[in-house]
């Protein structure tokens, strides 16, 4: 029993450097305890200290998310959403934290976005440069309609 508790508090110890070090969701750090061979009643037991303590938020976890794969990678909405639930974060949170994108930034990212992968390809036909901003943005995980204006905006605007 004494040998366990030790184990536990070391785990802990462990886990919250982890949760420190970088925004966790419930997901990974379950992950990682299942790494390290914890299961069952004393998972569970980590990760209610680890919300106690503050190491583990859910809404603070995708809030920033959003706010980092948005400013950084430019992702598009789509994309966002998925990865959260892949992580699986409940609705609630998706949506809460979404509103960390702007509406006009998020419009002005994806005219930035859009112009920097025309320039990209100015000296190829008109097709494959609107397949290749339309590519590269759908992977991004930008909206059809956004991803087809910026298209219809950028060709009329050179010619």
């Amino acid at each position: 029993m004494r040998y366990q508790k030790i184990l536990l508090t070391e785990i802990q110890k462990k886990l919250e450097h982890y949760c420190a070090y970088q925004e966790r969701c419930h997901h990974e750090v379950s992950q990682k305890l299942k790494e390290l061979g914890v299961f069952g009643t004393r998972m569970d037991t980590i990760i209610s200290h680890l919300i106690e303590q503050n190491f583990l938020n859910e809404t603070r976890f995708a809030e920033q998310f959003v706010r980092g794969k948005f400013n950084i990678k430019k992702w598009g909405k789509r994309r966002l959403v998925r990865e959260l639930k892949q992580r699986h974060i409940s609705d609630w949170n998706i949506k809460n934290a979404m509103k960390e994108i702007s509406d006009k930034a998020y419009w002005e990212c994806g005219q930035v976005l859009a112009e920097k992968f025309w320039a990209a390809h100015q000296n190829r036909p008109l097709v494959v440069k609107k397949k290749k901003v339309w590519n590269a943005m759908q992977y991004r995980g930008w909206e059809t309609e956004l991803i087809m204006e910026n298209i219809l905006r950028l060709e009329h605007q050179k010619e």
